[in-house]
């Protein structure tokens, strides 16, 4: 088993990475967010350790990112940020377990290898679906159901959409796209956001010159629009 490392404090970093390779795991490491995407995209990892503050990228941009491509690889932050709303956002940036600075080293492996089992043991179905109102989109295939009946998206039309709606009803700034979809050397237009928005309105808002899911938010970036009881009125009655 592969595990990237992602710890900028050397103490910390020697220490957990020579206690795993003692436990027979191979270990990559990174000081920096920036470095840890980098290694990300060029090899195969089965967990990655995730602290948040590092230079660069922080460790939520980093998780951000790999979720965007991978949906699968567990990933456990570990870091001294450890407030109950720090544990939220990282669970909801797409962390599959957190633990907070000073840790036991004993815990610190019990949680890797239960994360480990979980994924080789039950692998998650590889649909990635999300609905909204009559739209359907399917992020493996790139395949969606909107205005024009079925179609295909491109990658970044695919990635920007998962983007927004992993993070529906929050504004998603500009600067955070650029770096999520487009890459942390690459920039190109705020324009071009602008024009994949409107796409997304084309193939699916009702209305594309009033829409209800894809705002934009003047000087500031964009937000996807979700009423999860409006679109499941049924999701929260108790079953008969």
């Amino acid at each position: 088993m592969r595990i990237l490392l992602v710890e900028d404090e050397e103490g910390i970093r020697d220490l957990v990475q020579l206690n795993l390779e003692e436990e027979g795991y191979e270990v990559v490491t990174a000081k920096d967010g920036k470095k840890a995407i980098e290694l990300y995209q060029g090899q195969h990892f089965d967990l990655i350790i995730l602290d948040i503050m590092l230079p660069e990228l922080d460790g939520l941009q980093v998780c951000e990112q790999i979720r965007l491509h991978n949906a699968h690889v567990p990933i456990l932050m570990l870091t001294a940020r450890n407030t109950a709303t720090d544990r939220i956002t990282g669970l909801r940036r797409g962390a599959d377990d957190y633990l907070t600075k000073p840790f036991h080293l004993e815990e610190l492996l019990l949680r890797i290898k239960k994360l480990l089992q979980r994924t080789t043991q039950n692998p998650k179905l590889n649909t990635n679906q999300f609905s909204f109102g009559k739209n359907r989109v399917n992020f493996s295939t790139y395949e969606a159901w909107g205005n024009p009946g079925k179609f295909t998206l491109t990658k970044k039309e695919a990635l920007l959409l998962k983007l927004l709606i992993e993070r529906r009803n929050e504004v998603v700034s500009r600067q955070q796209i650029l770096q999520s979809v487009w890459g942390y050397d690459v920039f190109p237009t705020t324009r071009t956001i602008d024009n994949f928005i409107l796409s997304f309105r084309k193939y699916f808002e009702k209305d594309p010159r009033k829409p209800k899911y894809f705002q934009s938010v003047r000087g500031v970036g964009y937000k996807f629009t979700y009423d999860e009881k409006a679109e499941n009125p049924t999701a929260d009655q108790p079953k008969k």
